[in-house]
């Protein structure tokens, strides 16, 4: 690290979910238009080491960096938004912090000392912020939960502190309600927040207010009045149908020229011309191609889920802005085909269908009859990970004719294993060893010639989803892969090994022989994980192509 770096730190009010995450990459965005170099960290206070074991429907989407890390879904926000890419130590959680200090206790770095919360766990966490840098000029910290939280206390005193060695600033997003009985905002909430903050001596140099409807000038009076905050740096982030408008709108603000302001630094150019016609290109709303995400994790209680596989849903998105055609992607509850057969499939006519990952043994039959559906009916297929491999049972049993042909993730019992656990997870599944410890992060992978796969990355493959010399690197996150003794009986009928590791053990990728289907293609990595705004995925951009050819 060879400047002094310059940090802004984003703290929640009120309640969690209300968008720290995209605000934090929003001001991240605007900072490196302005023409300095800019990262961002994600603190997450749960005790847990990493997201790795957590349910998808309570934690929302686990992403995968090139190193391996399993994080918080925020860090993909921030990839996708910065264009760059972040390493495992861009998130940071209690559990990592406390197993260091612990560490460092075992090994006496402490000299004897009580390892305590201060100031050991304090220091810990300073020590983590600055380990990831090189030559950024402002980092961003994102705070994860909420102020008053009793989690969240070491990463706000830790904040402070860091603010007294490097010059620092602190955003507050806050939530305002609106209630309609009486047609106002109300700011007491946020009131309350800015005083519990203020608790851990931290005074917020901005407010960023989130709500259902825009702020007024009398609420910005009352909460500039009563947080002892300039109303120049209230600054108001209503509810948009668009992620990605939230940068556009926080220009209009100037919020980055501001926080510069404070550091005493000044614009050196602005350029937002790209992310302005990436925009405008996901505004479309004619003749919308219309894709079909079979999961297991759609439903949260009443309610879609809408974090589970919000990397698959960016990724389309990218691809259809590139592509220049509007978007409607309808999810289905996989468990909802096994109860009413394709029935709900048939009632949207789908353009195209996806199959995200997934674990375990519920709502499989839905998806292996989602990738059926698609292969029968000659619709766009794209499996991803599971949806790859529950492609490939599909095919066993249907056109191999592999009776009750199974993963055995789903049927360990299973005569025909199509899908079977890699030899070394098995060891770690005797040993109860779950966190960290499946295939995960980058692979490299080598592209089969005259397939679909290598016309797709041949011509739509750019900067970090570039083929070179025939292979590609990929981001991974699975313990099961298909059964190469099986291989020759699935090939011999059509089925096409597209993508295959270097050793050749590991099938990466499948299609379907060309006179088979038109586009029925799946891979082992998650491709998704790699695609942004400026960078979209070749993959995507080849499914969406070949949705929009089926759209009326």
């Amino acid at each position: 690290m060879h400047k002094t770096p310059k940090f802004i730190f984003i703290i929640g009010g009120v309640l969690s979910g209300i968008g720290k995450g995209i605000t934090t990459a929003s001001i991240a965005l605007l900072i490196k238009s302005l023409g300095y170099k800019v990262t961002a960290i994600k603190i997450d206070p749960y005790i847990s080491i990493d997201a790795g074991t957590m349910r998808p429907a309570e934690h929302g989407e686990v992403f995968v960096t090139d190193d391996g890390g399993e994080i918080d879904q925020d860090i993909g926000h921030y990839e996708r938004f910065l264009n760059q890419s972040l390493t495992k130590q861009h998130n940071i959680t209690t559990g990592k912090v406390f197993a260091n200090v612990i560490a460092n206790e075992r090994q006496m770095k402490y000299r004897g000392h009580d390892a305590s919360m201060f100031p050991d766990v304090i220091n810990e966490i300073k020590r983590m912020l600055i380990k990831p840098l090189k030559d950024e000029e402002v980092v961003l910290v994102e705070i994860g939960g909420t102020t008053g939280d009793l989690e969240n206390k070491p990463f706000l005193h830790a904040a402070r502190e860091l603010g007294r060695e490097y010059p620092s600033a602190y955003v507050l997003v806050t939530f305002l309600p609106f209630l309609k009985n009486v047609g106002e905002l109300k700011t007491k909430p946020t009131q309350h927040a800015v005083a519990h903050l203020r608790e851990t001596g931290i005074f917020p140099d901005f407010i960023i207010t989130r709500g259902e409807i825009a702020i007024d000038h009398p609420r910005i009076e009352t909460i500039a009045t009563r947080s002892f905050i300039d109303p120049d740096h209230i600054i108001d982030n209503p509810n948009v149908k668009n992620i990605y408008e939230i940068p556009l709108n926080l220009e209009k603000a100037k919020i980055a020229e501001k926080i510069l302001h404070l550091f005493d630094l000044k614009p050196r150019e602005k350029d937002l011309h790209q992310w302005k016609a990436f925009v405008a290109k996901t505004d479309l709303s004619k003749n919308p191609v219309t894709i079909a995400l079979v999961g297991k994790y759609t439903k949260h209680g009443r309610d879609l889920h809408k974090d589970v596989y919000i990397s698959v849903l960016e990724a389309l998105t990218h691809a259809a802005a590139f592509s220049q055609k509007a978007l409607r992607i309808v999810p289905i509850d996989s468990s909802d085909l096994e109860k009413h057969g394709t029935k709900p499939l048939r009632k949207i006519d789908p353009d195209g269908i996806v199959v995200p990952q997934g674990w375990g043994s519920r709502g499989v039959e839905g998806k292996i009859l989602a990738s059926r559906f698609a292969r029968e009916q000659k619709i766009p297929y794209l499996g991803l990970c599971f949806g790859m491999q529950l492609a490939t049972v599909e095919f066993a049993r249907n056109v191999v004719g592999l009776k009750n042909a199974n993963s055995e993730e789903v049927n360990p019992k299973t005569a025909h294993p199509v899908i079977h656990i890699m030899p070394d997870q098995k060891e770690y599944l005797k040993k109860h060893q779950y966190g960290g410890t499946i295939r995960l992060g980058s692979w490299p992978c080598v592209v089969k010639k005259a397939t679909i796969l290598h016309d797709l990355y041949r011509q739509w493959g750019n900067g970090i989803n570039r083929m070179k010399n025939g292979t590609i690197e990929e981001r991974h996150r699975h313990r099961y892969e298909v059964n190469n003794k099986i291989l020759a009986k699935l090939t011999k009928k059509g089925y096409v090994v597209s993508g295959m590791s270097p050793d050749g053990k590991l099938v990466e990728a499948m299609e379907l022989r060309g006179g088979l289907h038109p586009f029925f293609l799946g891979t082992q990595f998650h491709p998704e994980y790699k695609s942004r705004p400026f960078c979209p995925h070749p993959i995507f951009i080849g499914f969406i192509k070949q949705a929009a050819k089926s759209s009326p």
